[in-house]
């Protein structure tokens, strides 16, 4: 099974983005993945990795829920 991987940075207050794109995570592939989990980090990190391998950053990206999800869907 699949495992996605959400790492937020808890000092720039992105638990509620982190949180919204989890819930999108598991309701659009719940009985496709594994896992969705939430790992907290600092420096303004906020990224998705599915299977270990990164699929977003906001670093490079803007913060598109819904490109998330496409690009996890990409994944599976």
């Amino acid at each position: 099974m699949t495992h996605v991987e959400i790492t937020y940075c808890v000092p720039c207050g992105y638990l509620d983005r982190a949180l919204k794109l989890q819930r999108a995570v598991l309701q659009n592939f719940g009985q496709s993945v594994d896992r969705a989990t939430l790992v907290t980090g600092d420096h303004g990190v906020f990224r998705v990795a599915v299977d270990g391998e990164p699929i977003w950053d906001l670093s490079e990206d803007e913060y598109d829920v819904d490109d998330i999800v496409r690009r996890v869907r990409a994944e599976l």
